[in-house]
C-alpha cells in the first residue's frame, strides 16, 4: 500500500508541473492548431506521460479512487506554484477553497482498505466503452463554449476515465511483458481514446480558463466519479467505519472546487508582478 501512495503522490508532482507547462504555452498561443507545435506545451506532455507511467504503478497496488485522490491534491500545488511563478496573492475565498479541497481528499484517501484492488467485470468494460462515447460527443458539443469548466469537467473524466482503464487491463503476474496479450484487450484501446478525450479538452481548458479554475474542476473530477465507478462496480474497499467520513470528505472537496471557480488569473507573460487581493 506504501508503494501506491508514494507512486500516485510522485504522479501529483508530475501533473502539476505538467499542468504549469500546458498553461504556459496555451497563454502564449494565439492559434489553437500551433499550440502542439510549441516546446512548453511538449515538455507538458512528456513530463505528463512520466506521470501517467507513476499513476500506473499506484493502481496496481491501491483502489481507484485512493489513487485519484491523491492526485487531485494537485489542486493545492498549483496554488501554490500560481503565487511562486506569477506573484498572485490568494484570496481568503481561496486559501479556504484550497484547504476545503486538500482536507477532503485527504479523508477520501485514507478511506481506502487495505484489500488488494478487485478485478473489472465484463459489465464494467460495456460501461467504460459507452462512456468514451459518451465523453467524446459532449466534447464537441460544448468545445465552442467561451466558458472553461465543460471542458474541465470532461477532461476529469477522461483521465479519470484512463485510470479506470489501466485497472480494466489484465497483466498475468507471473507471465513476462506480452504485447500480443496487450493488444487483444479492449480496455488497451480505452486507455488511448480516454487519454486523447482528456488532454485535448484540458488543452482547450487551459486556452480560455484560467490554471486554479481548471485545475479545481478537473482534478475533483477526476476524483470522484472514477472513485464511485470503481466502489460501484469494482468493489474497491472503504476502510471499515470510514464510509461516512468518505462522503463527508466527497462534500468538503466538492465545496473547495466551488470557492476556486473563480480565483484569480494572471495576465500572460506576467510573473510575480499582479497582486490580488
Amino acid at each position: 500500500m506504501l508503494t501506491g501512495l508514494l507512486f500516485a503522490l510522485c504522479a501529483t508532482v508530475l501533473n502539476t508541473g505538467a499542468g504549469l507547462l500546458q498553461s504556459e504555452a496555451a497563454q502564449h498561443t494565439e492559434s489553437r492548431t500551433h499550440l502542439a507545435l510549441r516546446p512548453l506545451y511538449l515538455a507538458g506532455l512528456l513530463v505528463d506521460c512520466l506521470g501517467w507511467i507513476c499513476t500506473v504503478v499506484a493502481l496496481r497496488h491501491l483502489p481507484v479512487f485512493a489513487v485519484q485522490a491523491a492526485l487531485g491534491l494537485s489542486i493545492a500545488l498549483t496554488a501554490v506554484a500560481t503565487w511562486a511563478i506569477y506573484g498572485i496573492q490568494l484570496r481568503t475565498v481561496d486559501k479556504l477553497g484550497v484547504a476545503a479541497c486538500v482536507l477532503g481528499l485527504g479523508v477520501v484517501a485514507g478511506s481506502a482498505g487495505g484489500e488488494t484492488p478487485a478485478d473489472f467485470s465484463g459489465t464494467a468494460i460495456v460501461v467504460l466503452i459507452a462512456g468514451a462515447a459518451a465523453l467524446a460527443v459532449g466534447a464537441i458539443a460544448v468545445w465552442r463554449l467561451p466558458v472553461a469548466w465543460p471542458m474541465s469537467l470532461i477532461a476529469g473524466l477522461g483521465f479519470g476515465g484512463t485510470s479506470l482503464a489501466v485497472r480494466a487491463v489484465h497483466v498475468s503476474p507471473v507471465a513476462s511483458f506480452d504485447v500480443g496479450e496487450l493488444a487483444g484487450q479492449p480496455a488497451t484501446y480505452l486507455i488511448g481514446l480516454y487519454w486523447v478525450v482528456g488532454i485535448t479538452c484540458y488543452s482547450r481548458a487551459l486556452a480560455i480558463g484560467n490554471l486554479a479554475g481548471v485545475t479545481a474542476v478537473f482534478s475533483v473530477t477526476e476524483v470522484i466519479v472514477p472513485g464511485l465507478v470503481g466502489i460501484v462496480l469494482l468493489g474497491d474497499p472503504i476502510r471499515h467505519g470510514w464510509l461516512i467520513p468518505f462522503a463527508a470528505g466527497l462534500v468538503i472537496a466538492v465545496a473547495g472546487v466551488v470557492a476556486l471557480a473563480n480565483a484569480p488569473t494572471p495576465a500572460a507573460g506576467h510573473r510575480r508582478r499582479r497582486h490580488v487581493r
